[in-house]
């Protein structure tokens, strides 16, 4: 099995997957494109704070999508409706279950999403 790294992570879900929402997407591939959105939008907000211009912060949308899209696929991982992402919404709590949500690792094999990332990902690799 190979593990995926920040740029492999970053290629995918802003080239190959950008507004795939259908499918499985591994832990490593959310945590690494969750760092690269975090980067992103420190940087973005960083810059629209110093130039006193909320403009630069637009350019966070094209992220967006692709943090849904793999948000969703983490959740078909583990053999959850996308729509579990709402679950964010609940006050305090909410966010704390949805992160422990996607922490949990995946539905060994074949789920109603599709195969293991993992295995696809060892016999691509």
């Amino acid at each position: 099995m190979t593990s995926m790294s920040f740029a492999d992570a970053a290629r995918t879900c802003l080239t190959a997957k950008y507004a795939t929402f259908s499918g499985r997407a591994r832990r490593a591939e959310y945590w690494w494109f969750s760092v690269v959105y975090v980067i992103a939008a420190v940087a973005f907000v960083g810059i629209s704070w110093v130039i006193e211009n909320p403009l630069p912060s637009v350019l966070l949308l094209p992220f967006l999508v692709p943090m849904l899209s793999v948000s969703v696929r983490r959740l078909h991982d583990t053999g959850k409706s996308g729509r579990r992402m709402l679950i964010a919404l609940i006050p305090v709590v909410g966010p704390i279950m949805y992160l422990v949500g996607m922490t949990v690792d995946g539905t060994p094999g074949t789920n109603q999403y599709g195969p293991s990332p993992k295995v696809v990902g060892h016999l691509v690799g």
